[in-house]
């Protein structure tokens, strides 16, 4: 629900509710960069994808006040509960006002499904609970089937366009990094990328693969401690520090030639490869990789699933479908592989084999002449060293 003005004088005793500064942006991606815990986030996202809560959870904010609706039916999108697992406050459907009604830095107190500046109520809405949750989930399970058809169409839409780049690798634009015969990893910043890239670690120090950043995905690589040699996106979410880090930069491009993302590379002394292509910069990773010889594509939190694709939530999504029929069996998603690894074996484990391996060792030279005299001497050491601890008191 909206209010009939951006400001209305109702007053509530401030002691009640979530408060905080508020950090406000329409780009969630945007937002959590600047965003400190304790803040109350203000943005306006559509169905609030996996990686958009999950980016809000780890700068813990007390609240999200969100002007679209956090889940508008049109698939399960599982962001919602994800920021109510962690207990950050909910409120959503309070309307684009809200993104004039409060500024950057004002202090903010979410209480029910009211939100106030000061004591001035700025936006009402609607309070997200577990309970509500669930009832979404189960109504856009019912429309996922509308869904699945939009998706398809997009995807033959896309293959219509982009047909020559697809199969034949038109428009590839040449690079310096040598990608032939090597092993080629592409970091997503977006499902469980952490995780992927912990597990992969000796992965990398044994196959020494080229690593590909997209976008955010190559400060994901550096605070990992790992090199980066090759940025690509539409450079929207990566930083300056990761595009001065020595790392060859290809610039996403839109199909008419509009890059935005270049201007602002230059200013930085760097000059990249500009790739115009209408998929994702996920998609332009993964195609450049094939195209220039790749042995194996190692993706990092990229999109696997159609549920994915739809929590992505835009119809370009269909583009990664195809590039991945694409670039075929040399693609391996890392996506999962810490799971796989979490049946390791323990540390208990590791020391009762180390005892049971120095237990057979003690065995095995105890029946033998050589190893007898060496338990000898060894144990004559140990006596001189207990009786040099018993001196000293």
């Amino acid at each position: 629900m909206r209010l009939p003005s951006l400001r209305s004088r109702t007053h509530e005793p401030s002691a009640a509710g979530a408060v905080g500064v508020a950090k406000v942006d329409s780009r969630t991606k945007n937002l959590t960069k600047r965003l400190d815990p304790g803040d109350v986030a203000v943005i306006d996202h559509l169905d609030i994808d996996t990686v958009a809560a999950e980016s809000l959870v780890a700068r813990r904010p007390v609240a999200v006040v969100n002007a679209a609706a956090s889940t508008s039916g049109r698939y399960p999108n599982l962001g919602p509960e994800i920021l109510l697992a962690a207990g950050i406050t909910l409120v959503d459907g309070v309307g684009r006002e809200v993104m004039v009604a409060i500024a950057e830095g004002d202090r903010v107190r979410v209480h029910g499904p009211n939100v106030y500046v000061r004591d001035d109520l700025v936006a009402t809405g609607t309070v997200q609970t577990d309970e509500t949750v669930a009832a979404a989930m189960e109504e856009a399970r019912a429309g996922l089937a509308v869904q699945m058809e939009a998706f398809a169409a997009n995807t033959m839409e896309f293959l219509r366009k982009e047909r020559d780049l697809l199969l034949d690798g038109v428009g590839v634009p040449e690079i310096t990094t040598q990608l032939d015969g090597r092993h080629v990893l592409v970091v997503v910043r977006g499902y469980h990328y952490r995780e992927d890239l912990q597990t992969l670690r000796h992965y990398v120090r044994e196959y020494k693969p080229v690593i590909i950043g997209v976008d955010g995905g190559a400060d994901a690589v550096l605070d990992a401690g790992l090199s980066l040699h090759m940025i690509v996106g539409d450079m929207d979410s990566v930083s300056d520090k990761a595009l001065r880090s020595g790392a060859e930069v290809v610039v996403h491009a839109y199909r008419d030639g509009r890059a935005p993302g270049l201007d602002r590379v230059r200013q930085l002394g760097i000059d990249p490869v500009v790739f115009p292509a209408a998929g994702t910069s996920e998609d332009v990773a993964m195609l450049l990789a094939d195209d220039k010889g790749a042995e194996l594509i190692v993706a990092v939190g990229s999109h696997a699933t159609l549920v994915e694709f739809l929590d992505k939530g835009r119809s370009g999504m269909a583009s990664t479908f195809l590039t991945r029929l694409r670039v075929g069996g040399k693609l391996i998603d890392a996506k999962g592989v810490s799971r796989l690894y979490r049946s390791r074996i323990s540390s208990w484990q590791v020391l009762l084999l180390l005892a049971v391996g120095v237990l057979a060792m003690f065995v095995a030279m105890s029946v033998t002449p050589a190893g007898q005299a060496m338990l000898a001497v060894g144990h004559a050491r140990w006596d001189d060293f207990v009786s040099w601890i018993q001196g000293l008191f």
